[in-house]
């Protein structure tokens, strides 16, 4: 044999490890599998969608998402259109409670099953999740049913217990890089701030949402560095976002992620997390396409957001759904956890 058509001694141990007996990657071993050659790209994929089918399912997750504070926020995230500190296009704005009700709506008629209620803030305050609880009793009060999440930035432990009590059952808070490469994205809070606040919400009972960006500057150790300091928080579910460069943001000129290098970490994050929701979220589009969307959906990922994202226009909702029919993969009704 050719040592193209020789399996990687790495593949052979990710078999035997992670399809097996359910272990994710260490580190080390992640660097490697996001260093294999594109000859072994295939292979690659196809062990991870057999982790994914094995100990996750066929079942897909779809969530929709809205932003009910845009815009105007303290913090200096370097990718981030929303930072009040850049010169970008991006203007402060509340949405109201009938529009939120509108939108929870137009996401559960696409067949999801989550919703998410996003800020732009460095976390609540009294008047943001006043509005949260107004804006969740009265999607409550039109008769939808549709599980709540929430994104609102750093927490108290106060705040943590009105959410849970609000009915909120998972939170999102990204850690968006690793701990290592955080100081070069973001100086106006650390990456241990992120970690306490995700602390609080799984000591409390909400579901863990933590994920990131990938492609702003960081290296291969780094992206190894990052899947495994995910796969010790253990979060329910990884929003895999790729860099869509802002104009305005410090990375407005940083290149766009290769679509070979965005399935070659969707794969690498699988490894990491057998048993984790993988969630396809921003720059799948620009990155990947729509060829590149399903072979993610081959690769490893088993949710998605469908429609728009925050600050940017995503494919139709009824693209993505198209696309899970065709893979033949049944959309989940409700989460298993709950």
């Amino acid at each position: 044999m050719t040592a193209a058509t020789t399996t990687p001694r790495i593949l052979e141990l990710a078999r035997e490890q992670v399809l097996e007996r359910g272990t994710g990657l260490a580190e080390p071993q992640l660097l490697e599998v996001l260093r294999l050659p594109d000859e072994h790209l295939s292979g690659l994929l196809s062990l991870a969608h057999e982790v994914r089918m094995r100990w996750c399912g066929p079942e897909v997750e779809v969530e929709g998402i809205v932003s009910l504070k845009t815009g105007g926020c303290p913090e200096d995230c370097h990718f981030c259109s929303q930072s009040g500190r850049f010169p970008t296009p991006v203007r402060s704005a509340w949405l109201d409670i009938p529009g939120l009700v509108k939108a929870a709506e137009e996401t559960a008629a696409t067949g999801a099953t989550e919703f998410c209620i996003v800020a732009a803030v460095r976390g609540p305050d009294a008047r943001l999740l006043a509005q949260v609880r107004e804006g969740i009793r009265a999607i409550r009060e039109s008769g939808n049913d549709i599980q709540i999440a929430c994104s609102l930035g750093m927490l108290t432990q106060e705040q943590v217990d009105e959410l849970v009590d609000m009915g909120v059952h998972r939170y999102n808070h990204n850690l968006e890089t690793a701990r290592s490469h955080f100081p070069e994205v973001v100086t106006t809070h650390t990456w241990e701030e992120r970690w306490e606040t995700l602390r609080m919400v799984r000591d409390a009972g909400m579901e863990v949402c933590s994920g990131g960006i990938l492609g702003m500057g960081e290296s291969d150790e780094q992206r190894a560095e990052f899947a495994a300091q995910l796969a010790e928080l253990e979060p329910d579910e990884v929003p895999m976002n790729f860099l869509i460069p802002q104009p305005g943001t410090p990375y407005e000129d940083y290149p766009v992620i290769e679509g070979r290098d965005a399935l070659r970490l969707v794969a690498a994050f699988r490894l990491a997390m057998p048993r984790t929701m993988l969630r396809f979220a921003g720059g799948r589009e620009l990155t990947l396409g729509d060829l590149g969307a399903e072979q993610g959906m081959l690769g490893g990922i088993n949710a998605i957001i469908v429609g728009n994202y925050l600050t940017n226009l995503g494919r139709p909702a009824q693209q993505d759904l198209d696309m899970l029919t065709e893979l033949k993969m049944p959309i989940k009704a409700l989460s298993e956890t709950l």
